[in-house]
């Protein structure tokens, strides 16, 4: 809910309401000498989902490819700025949503950064419609359920099932400053010295939109959760993975059986030491850099039909 310099908020409508996304426009990124926007090829970043996520958990990251790329970074619908509906969500929701925002901001085949389960829900957007995905970064893709695990069963999941005591547990455990805190040190960071003010008021914000609790709740009761194992070996697209090694979700040893599953496809396997489920706000300087390796890796790949 914080954009950088020189970032400004648009957005285009879905089957389930309107989308916002942030671009550059204006200084420092656009000068009276600089390619006008619709110029530059399209690099989208999509965000994972945790209470109060948004497009800000890319924020420390886009901005150093704005003069190479038209950045699009969406908030997903119910999350952010973008329309939150009332509604029990569902995994066709955000595929559908993800391949709309596409035709609607992309006149090409785009690539796509994208995190966790935002981002197993993007190989799956990617495997229906192939047409819009020129290659795939993900860090730490999973649908939470993979190879036969069933995230639903869990404690929380079950609890957070509960009427009334899953809206009293959102407001006065999930969008609270103290509990944004401790998702982000608990679930999200490897060392949570690397967590500052700033980014517990970004999600604060997102968290406390009004009807935020039911995608965040669709999300922990598990909703949303798929065995990824199950699509990956009919993924086409060119794509790179990285894997936070302390990831609290889902561990590198299930990222590396999914990269098994489909090795045409996923070219690029790699961990990162000492780092959590979102290295893009951990260790973002990192995280350009493997980015910015991965799309030249991934162009040659796309360029062969490989």
């Amino acid at each position: 809910m914080i954009e950088p310099n020189g970032f400004r908020q648009h957005s285009v409508v879905t089957s389930l309401g309107r989308m916002v996304y942030y671009t550059a426009e204006g200084l420092p990124w656009q000068t009276a000498d600089s390619p006008e926007p619709k110029e530059l090829p399209p690099l989208v970043f999509l965000h994972g989902f945790g209470g109060g996520s948004s497009a800000y958990e890319w924020s420390k990251v886009y901005p150093a490819f704005a003069n190479e790329y038209r950045i699009l970074a969406p908030d997903l619908i119910g999350w952010g700025r973008s329309e939150h509906p009332e509604r029990n969500y569902k995994i066709d929701d955000y595929i559908t949503t993800i391949i709309e925002f596409l035709e609607q901001t992309c006149s090409e085949a785009v690539p796509v950064v994208a995190s966790s389960l935002t981002a197993a829900f993007t190989i799956r957007a990617a495997i229906a419609r192939p047409d819009l995905f020129k290659m795939l970064i993900l860090t730490t893709p999973s649908g939470l359920s993979d190879f036969g695990q069933d995230y639903s069963r869990s404690f929380f999941a079950q609890l957070v099932s509960t009427p009334i005591l899953d809206r009293i547990l959102y407001s006065t455990g999930v969008a609270t400053s103290g509990g944004i805190s401790s998702f982000l040190e608990n679930r999200q960071f490897a060392r949570p010295s690397r967590i500052y003010p700033e980014m517990v008021d970004a999600y604060l914000a997102s968290a406390q939109q009004p009807n935020a609790e039911y995608a965040a709740l669709s999300f922990v009761r598990g909703d949303l959760c798929f065995d990824l194992s199950l699509f990956v070996p009919q993924l086409t697209t060119p794509t790179a993975m990285i894997w936070g090694e302390k990831s609290e979700f889902t561990s590198p040893e299930i990222g590396k059986r999914l990269a098994a599953l489909n090795p045409q496809a996923i070219r690029v396997f790699q961990t990162l030491d000492d780092v959590g489920l979102t290295p893009q706000l951990e260790l973002p300087a990192v995280t350009i850099g493997l980015i910015r390796r991965y799309l030249k890796i991934l162009d040659t790949a796309a360029e062969k039909g490989v």
